[in-house]
């Protein structure tokens, strides 16, 4: 599981070849234990659940940064390497 992206404590993760568990492209968000999935086109948490804050700021990362993620999706179902994305400022 690649780690793409990582800002305030959210670590930011993309697995190879998971596009049949979500049937969507998503990410994975882990924050102090918690852990959210993301679908990267609508921003929506798919499962799981991370404080209010941190669900946002993710939700905001994922709007600045659709077209990079899904980019790095189409590698993932591939199964290959995907790249590093800039995190929030």
């Amino acid at each position: 599981m690649p780690l793409i992206s990582a800002f305030y404590g959210i670590l930011i993760y993309m697995y190879w070849n998971d596009n049949k568990q979500h049937h969507r492209p998503h990410i994975h968000a882990q924050y102090a234990g918690d852990e959210g999935i993301f679908d990267i086109e609508s921003g929506d948490l798919l499962d799981g659940s991370l404080p209010r804050r941190q669900l946002r700021l993710v939700q905001a990362w994922i709007e600045i940064h659709r077209d990079e993620l899904m980019a790095d999706w189409s590698l993932a179902v591939k199964g290959e390497s995907t790249f590093k994305i800039a995190p929030l400022d």
